[in-house]
C-alpha cells in the first residue's frame, strides 16, 4: 500500500497550535502522511509571537529537494514563508512537480505581528498565486492583498474580492469569514466561475489559534485523497469546525489556545 502525502512548506510554533506543528496533526487525523520543510522558526505562546528566525534559503530548498528526490507528494501546503527570497526558491521548485497547491496566505499573526515583509506581498502574487489550486486568505489578509478600500460587510463585496483574486492569477480562491461581525462563520469558495458558500454557527471561544492552517492543510488532504474541490473544502470545513468546538473545553496557556486536532480519537 502507498501512503497518501502532503507536503507542509511553513515555519514552525513551538507551542504546538499553529504552523507544521497543526499542519502535521491536521493530516494524521485525516488519514494523509505529513512530510514537512520548515521556513522559520517562532518563538511563540498562546499570547502570541515573540520572535521570528527565518531560515536560510539554503536550507528550505534542500529540505524540498530531497522530499522531492525520494518520495511521492500528492499534495503541497504553503504556509508562513517570510520573505521574497523564500517564495521565489519555493515557486522555482513546485513548477517542478504536478500536485494540487494550496497556499494560506499568512501575513501577519493573530496578535498582529507582521510573518510576512510587506514587500514581498506582489512576489507571492506574480510567483506563487499561478501554481496554487487555492489560496485560502481571511478577510483581513483580502483587503491586503486586493488593496480594499471599503469594508468586505457582505456576500456581494466578499464575491468581488474573491473574483479580484482570481484576476491576480490564482485558480481557486477560498475567503475565510472567520472576523466578520456575525454569528455564523460563512467561507467563500471561488472555484471554476462557481461561488460555493459554507457556513457554520460561530463558537464562543477564544481557543481558535491556528484556525487557519488547520482549515488550509485539511484542504490539502482531502486534495491528496483525490477529492474534488467543492467536497474538500466542506469536509475541511466541518473538521475544522469540529475541532474548534472539541477544543473550546480545553485550556492549555493563558492565551488563545489551539483547537483539539486530534478530537476523533480522544473521547
Amino acid at each position: 500500500m502507498k501512503y497518501k502525502t502532503v507536503l507542509t512548506i511553513a515555519g514552525s510554533d513551538g507551542s504546538g497550535g499553529a504552523g507544521i506543528q497543526a499542519d502535521l496533526k491536521t493530516f494524521a487525523v485525516l488519514g494523509c502522511y505529513g512530510l514537512s520543510a520548515i521556513t522559520a522558526v517562532t518563538a511563540q505562546n498562546t499570547c502570541g509571537v515573540s520572535s521570528s528566525f527565518k531560515l536560510p534559503v539554503s536550507c528550505i530548498r534542500e529540505q524540498i529537494k530531497v522530499i522531492f528526490s525520494d518520495i511521492q507528494v500528492d499534495a503541497v501546503k504553503i504556509g508562513m514563508l517570510g520573505s521574497a527570497e523564500i517564495i521565489k526558491t519555493v515557486a522555482d521548485l513546485l513548477k517542478t512537480i504536478e500536485v494540487p497547491v494550496v497556499l494560506d496566505t499568512v501575513l501577519r499573526s493573530s496578535s498582529g505581528k507582521n510573518l510576512l515583509e510587506p514587500e514581498a506581498i506582489p512576489v507571492m502574487i506574480e510567483s506563487l498565486f499561478p501554481i496554487a489550486a487555492l489560496i485560502t486568505p481571511n478577510i483581513p489578509e483580502t483587503i491586503l492583498i486586493t488593496k480594499e478600500t471599503e469594508p468586505l460587510s457582505s456576500k456581494e463585496k466578499i464575491e468581488e474580492a474573491a473574483r479580484k483574486l482570481r484576476a491576480m492569477g490564482a485558480s481557486g480562491v477560498l475567503i475565510k469569514g472567520g472576523h466578520t461581525e456575525s454569528d455564523h462563520c460563512s467561507d467563500c469558495l471561488l472555484y471554476r466561475n462557481r461561488v460555493s458558500w459554507f457556513s457554520t454557527e460561530k463558537i464562543i471561544s477564544k481557543h481558535t489559534h491556528g484556525t487557519g492552517c488547520t482549515l488550509s492543510s485539511a484542504v490539502a488532504a482531502g486534495l491528496a485523497h483525490g477529492l474534488p474541490m467543492e467536497t474538500a473544502v466542506k469536509e475541511a470545513k466541518t473538521y475544522t469546525f469540529e475541532a474548534i468546538r472539541a477544543g473550546a473545553a480545553y485550556r492549555l496557556g493563558e492565551g488563545s489556545g489551539p483547537l483539539h486536532h486530534c478530537y476523533p480519537f480522544w473521547k
